[in-house]
């Protein structure tokens, strides 16, 4: 039985009381012409009582996607490319080449010897390092080398080269940055540094030795851009801080033992419009369900488990890429009753609690465990 509160959501909000009469139709065409229209045709489309995410919940298995990836190198040059990405597009954002939300991501390939042209963009960027080793970043003059979980921020307006040492090996890594969001908001822009390469100004990894003191920073080193000092966070470094934290806590009921990068200036996220984190599931962990006003895009760096995301399963293993769209259920179970699984995330949490948009809930029924309505 409808209650009043449904009838008024049916009857105000919807369209199911006004009919399509000859006279209405007219009225409709007519407001078109003038580049307006009625406010209770799409009233619903454009205040949705609860958000309403086109992006669809997406796994990419790193298996299926590798042989793709380093085919790239045989058909492109960096010259000729630019970069050489597979971008990862889900289907509900294929307008904006979006992974998920207002997110891109792409998995970028490069050999010995090669580095790419200096740029820079009102986009936010990071890289995580899945596979290679000589792999670096120079961002505005500071070098920093890399290595496989290693996470390296390139943010907003800084010059930034990418490259992998003679003596390396080939690298894959995952590019995250917020392209679409910088386009939906009308104000990116793409400018190529002068000499196409710039200098290395600091010592190599200076970032990680300045800034990567736990609890220390510089005392005689300001630092006042919106963005994080320390450009590089390790692989080691996180996953022995995960370990410690775990033996002292039984982590959240929602994200296992969850950690946020951060800025060590300010203690806030790592870059404006991009925050991450890496999460581990102990053996046998599955968390509970919840849903947050954010997108999220995950990548397994450690182990095997499987997510649940609005109902679906999605099986993930190490370096498979996963999305959550903003405002679905999802939780993650750790496959493995003797080892943990780790997984990064990156997501756009910096905007959402900067306009105050930010909101969370956490699933009511089943003991907090969605039913899996397909895999």
């Amino acid at each position: 039985m409808t209650n009043r509160f449904d009838q008024y959501r049916e009857d105000v909000i919807g369209r199911a009381n006004v009919a399509d009469t000859p006279e209405l139709v007219d009225y409709y065409r007519r407001l078109s012409e003038l580049g307006t229209g009625a406010l209770w045709t799409v009233a619903n489309k454009i205040e949705p009582w609860e958000p309403v995410s086109t992006s669809v919940p997406m796994l990419w298995r790193y298996a299926d996607l590798r042989d793709h990836v380093l085919k790239a190198l045989d058909l492109v040059t960096p010259e000729q490319a630019g970069r050489r990405v597979v971008y990862l597009e889900n289907k509900g954002r294929a307008d904006v080449v979006a992974a998920v939300g207002w997110l891109y991501s792409g998995l970028q390939v490069m050999k010995p010897g090669e580095c790419a042209s200096s740029h820079r963009h009102s986009a936010s960027a990071l890289r995580f390092i899945m596979e290679g080793r000589g792999a670096f970043t120079n961002v505005d003059g500071h070098k920093m080398t890399l290595g496989p979980n290693d996470f390296v921020l390139t943010p907003n307006g800084t010059w930034h080269e990418h490259g992998v040492a003679e003596d390396g090996e080939i690298c894959i890594w995952q590019d995250g940055l917020d392209i679409p969001m910088m386009n939906a908001l009308e104000a990116n822009f793409y400018e190529v540094h002068p000499d196409l390469n710039q200098a290395v100004s600091f010592p190599v990894d200076d970032s990680t030795a300045t800034w990567a003191g736990a609890a220390l920073r510089p005392a005689s080193t300001p630092w006042n851009k919106p963005y994080s000092p320390l450009l590089k966070y390790e692989w080691g470094p996180t996953y022995e801080t995960l370990q410690r934290f775990a033996a002292v806590t039984d982590g959240s009921p929602y994200d296992g033992v969850h950690m946020d990068y951060v800025n060590p200036n300010t203690g806030g996220p790592v870059m404006q419009t991009i925050g991450a984190s890496m999460q581990m599931l102990r053996p046998g962990e599955r968390t509970k369900a919840h849903r947050q006003t954010g997108s999220f895009v995950y990548q397994c760096a450690k182990g095997q488990g499987y997510s649940i995301i609005n109902g679906r399963r999605f099986d993930w293993r190490e370096r498979d890429i996963f999305v959550v769209p903003a405002w679905m259920y999802h939780e993650h179970a750790n496959a493995s009753d003797t080892e943990d699984a780790c997984l990064f995330a990156f997501h756009d949490l910096p905007v959402m609690r900067a306009l105050g948009l930010y909101r969370e809930e956490a699933l009511a029924e089943n003991d907090g465990h969605q039913p899996i309505l397909s895999e």
